[in-house]
């Protein structure tokens, strides 16, 4: 995985611009393999619906995994046909590479994808781009497991989804309610930071892709659908279920180690309603506190349980010094991550460092403490050392935030940042005044990659190109 890229923040969310510009608003995404019974019936009903009630220009582009019957020539000749669908060709299977590639090339401003069977009722398509226009989300989901949803499926596609978002949710922490309903959409400026930290290549790219997004502190909005299953579809329920359980392992394994790069998904400063600055209260002081007591609070429990250990086999001194030493550790790494929001390893050992020599004040003022007490009594009880030990963690708890928050982790000002980590400067994206639907600019493949001729229409192929790549204070 590259970690390796320097990013800045991305940009504010913004109500896309109403201008009259060539490039459609909408680019709606059908991954197919082998679906030439389908396809054409599809494609027409949903370029109708859009033409009828969508009020921006759009775009509906066919994503086809090297389709092996007449997938491609049926996407070739509606590329002719309809000028608002373009065909693209991929030589290799899986739905997260035809999303990855064809969402990195589109030049529309928002970027959505449904399956080809259109289980999904075409109504909820504005409700769940509309959030991405306005500039309220940053993804937008749908979801059959609302209570609001209708949805009409067989008890084993119904226990299969169930179970699946409830291992989700107690192993990752996912809060969404449908990873893996077909029917979702993203802002592009979105989709340029988050698709190349997204590994999978399958089916199992909706879930990553949710999640990273999630932890990253980035707004999915969810829209209920009425949904029906296809009888008829392809998927290979045990294999795309085993394939999802090893997406969840490796991905649960990255973040519980901070693998992941998520400060390169971080909003800028001010964009989130928390961060604006209250007069004489600095930023993140509420949050940070909270953070800082909980952590504070295990890591006290943590301390006296092996303060107790090591007391059974040492004197007071080195049980205290010994058991300070491990929950201090712990205490920094736990700050880290979540008091002052740094993720990844970039200075971590540099942070345990000058941890350990608030760790040090910390020893002073407990181990001063001990001694006092024992000139003061001769020979305290057990219980006596640890209520002194209490207090004067307290007094040296409030010195270790007022540290950490000032020398450890202080606040980086955006004007304090080097250049690399400026965020990049964008072009606005236009929106068309009216609201006929107009003709879309085609979808444009790299350079180096090939072109299939499939017909008299282009289908362009790509190559996939995955790039893989915390939100910090």
């Amino acid at each position: 995985m590259r970690t390796d890229t320097s990013w800045g923040t991305l940009p504010a969310r913004e109500h896309l611009p109403v201008e009259v510009t060539e490039a459609p608003v909408l680019d709606v995404t059908i991954p197919v393999y082998n679906e030439e019974q389908d396809l054409e019936p599809c494609v027409r009903r949903l370029h109708e619906h859009l033409a009828r009630t969508f009020p921006y220009s759009f775009r509906i582009t066919i994503a086809d995994n090297a389709s092996t019957d007449r997938t491609p020539q049926v996407a070739a000749r509606l590329d002719t046909e309809i000028p608002e669908v373009r065909a693209y060709r991929l030589e290799q299977k899986g739905r997260g590479r035809a999303l990855r590639t064809v969402w990195s090339h589109s030049d529309a401003p928002v970027l959505a994808y449904m399956d080809v069977d259109l289980s999904t009722d075409l109504n909820a398509l504005l409700p769940l781009v509309a959030p991405l226009i306005s500039g309220h989300s940053d993804l937008a989901i749908g979801s059959r497991l609302s209570r609001s949803s209708r949805v009409v499926r067989g008890p084993k596609r119904e226990f299969i989804s169930r179970a699946y978002n409830l291992i989700l949710k107690s192993s990752l922490s996912a809060r969404f309610s449908d990873a893996q309903c077909g029917f979702k959409a993203i802002r592009r400026d979105v989709a340029q930071r988050l698709l190349p930290m997204v590994e999978d290549t399958g089916w199992f790219f909706d879930t990553e892709m949710l999640v990273l997004a999630e932890r990253a502190g980035l707004r999915i909005h969810e829209v209920p659908v009425d949904w029906i299953d296809d009888p008829d579809s392809t998927v290979h329920i045990v294999k795309t279920a085993a394939e999802d359980l090893k997406g969840v392992w490796r991905v649960g394994r990255a973040l519980a180690v901070g693998a992941l790069p998520l400060d390169r998904l971080a909003k800028p400063f001010g964009d989130d309603p928390r961060d604006r600055r209250i007069g004489g209260v600095p930023g993140g002081l509420a949050r940070q506190l909270v953070g800082f007591c909980f952590v504070g609070a295990l890591s006290t429990l943590f301390y006296l349980l092996l303060y107790s250990v090591f007391r059974a086999t040492a004197s007071p001194q080195l049980a205290n010094a010994g058991a300070l030493l491990v929950s201090a550790i712990a205490n920094t790494a736990a700050n880290r991550r979540l008091t002052f929001g740094v993720r990844g390893r970039e200075r971590a050992v540099r942070h345990q460092a000058q941890g350990l020599v608030v760790f040090a004040i910390g020893l002073a003022l407990t181990s001063g403490s001990l001694a006092a007490l024992d000139t003061a009594t001769g020979s305290p009880s057990h219980s006596t050392e640890l209520a002194v030990l209490i207090a004067a963690n307290l007094a040296a708890t409030v010195l270790r935030f007022l540290l950490l928050r000032a020398w450890v982790f202080p606040e980086r000002r955006t004007d304090d940042l080097p250049a690399r980590d400026a965020a990049p400067a964008s072009a606005p994206v236009s929106v068309p005044a009216s609201a006929p639907v107009s003709a879309s600019a085609p979808v444009s493949a790299p350079a180096s990659a090939p072109v299939s001729d499939t017909g008299s229409a282009p289908v362009f192929a790509a190559a996939d190109t995955t790039d893989h790549d915390s939100r910090t204070a």
